[in-house]
């Protein structure tokens, strides 16, 4: 098992290191790890991988959410965005960074994914927040983590297999995700407020002070923020109105966003072709590496790895904090190669049985290992989120993750005041029980 491990680890970063595609990176070391270390071939399994990565219809969503970014971006309706937060957020420290965060959180809300949102907000903030002289680390860390919220923040697709696998209220699991959320937006946004008073006003990476203008000019332009609220708000009665699923809704906010965008005056036949052929390209970049992370995922499973460390950990007989301890050490080594999905998958199907013996509520930990998936998007080698950032900016994974790196850590934070403070993500699924 440590040879495998090392072999795969040992790969991979060769792999990514040498300039290889990221994709063909992850394909590479999982035919090493079927190739050297178990007894089955890897071409079916590269073949049946790359199928049914490749057809599922609520992929459908990610496309067409980033050719709404797209959009947004080339027709100007994310300028007026910022022109209309600009003026509030300006007295708060870290001005317009905050719009990445709280952009983050509000489309998360909307579509449930955490590369669609990060490819999305990120294609209407980053270019602004360069523009307008903002620290790139800063604005990186900020998206790539504040977009995992898609996997926590209702509708999402994560808590809908956690819920039916363990036979969880998805209801119940939506609300109680719901607190978890807003704490960690708060934490996020805590410590940016902290960031900026302590380095980047001092140093001046927090752009330009515009908060000077009279309350008419802000009223003036609070008004450039109609378009997009108007977008966002369409999608979001789309969904919870019934009237589409999340993934239909997608194809409803590209309708809405040409309709606006041509409204306002700023979408002609040239923004139609450079907005759909980015989103073409980014979406094939993505969906290639979804490819390539489930031929990873599936390596994994036929060399047993991440089964013997889960019975390991089953057979140590720990008092419930330290089963957590232990379990988020797991998740946090088995989240480097897993997608979030085969694990959530893996730790329901060996570790159920010890979680219920010890006493911890399944809503409570359904929430727990949905924070644990979110932080596996922004951990090398196979974060997700590092790679949708690195096909926006061109920067390498290992300036990524630095960036990243604050941010997974007040997520940990955010799992122990999840455990001393359990009514956070259970108050609102009690509450609709009475």
């Amino acid at each position: 098992m440590l040879a495998l491990s090392l072999a795969t680890v040992f790969t991979l970063v060769l792999l990514l290191g040498s300039g290889v595609w990221i994709a063909f990176a992850l394909i590479g070391t999982a035919w090493v790890s079927l190739a050297f270390f178990s007894p089955f071939s890897p071409v079916p399994i590269l073949a049946s991988d790359f199928w049914a990565a490749s057809y599922g219809w609520e992929l459908t969503a990610l496309p067409m959410f980033i050719w709404m970014g797209e959009i947004l971006f080339r027709s100007g309706l994310a300028d007026s965005m910022f022109r209309g937060l600009s003026p509030w957020l300006n007295r708060l420290p870290g001005r317009l960074l905050h719009a990445n965060i709280i952009g983050s959180g509000m489309f998360a809300a909307v579509c449930g994914s955490s590369a669609a949102t990060c490819a999305t907000v990120g294609k209407m903030t980053l270019p602004e927040l360069e523009r307008r002289g903002y620290d790139s680390n800063m604005a990186i860390g900020t998206l790539a983590s504040a977009s995992t919220l898609g996997l926590l923040i209702p509708p999402s697709i994560v808590l809908i297999v956690y819920g039916v696998v363990t036979e969880q209220s998805i209801s119940r699991l939506f609300m109680a995700g719901i607190g978890p959320g807003l704490l960690i937006l708060a934490l996020f946004m805590s410590y940016l407020i902290l960031w900026s008073l302590l380095k980047g006003n001092r140093q001046g990476l927090t752009g330009h002070d515009e908060s000077s203008m009279p309350l008419a000019e802000k009223l003036r332009h609070t008004l450039s923020l109609i378009p997009v609220l108007l977008l966002i708000g369409g999608i979001i009665v789309s969904i919870y109105g019934g009237l589409a699923s999340p993934t239909e809704a997608a194809a409803v906010g590209v309708v809405l966003s040409i309709v606006i965008a041509r409204c306002t005056g700023s979408f002609d036949l040239a923004t139609f072709k450079a907005s759909l052929f980015a989103a073409i390209r980014t979406a094939c970049m993505i969906a290639f590496i979804i490819a390539g992370a489930s031929f990873l995922t599936s390596a994994m499973g036929f060399t047993q790895v991440p089964m013997q460390l889960a019975r390991a950990i089953g057979e140590m007989g720990l008092s419930p904090p330290m089963l957590l301890v232990a379990l988020t050490l797991l998740l946090l080594v088995m989240g480097c190669f897993l997608d979030g999905i085969s694990l959530i998958l893996l730790v329901t199907a060996i570790l159920m049985p010890l979680v219920s013996a010890a006493g911890f509520d399944l809503i409570w930990f359904g929430i727990y290992l949905v924070i644990m998936v979110e932080m596996s998007q922004i951990t090398p080698p196979v974060g997700f989120n590092l790679f949708v950032i690195q096909g926006l900016t061109g920067k390498d994974i290992v300036t990524i993750t630095k960036a990243t790196l604050p941010f997974f850590l007040l997520m940990l934070v955010s799992i122990v005041l999840l455990y001393i403070f359990p009514d956070i993500a259970l108050y609102l699924p009690q509450a609709i029980n009475h």
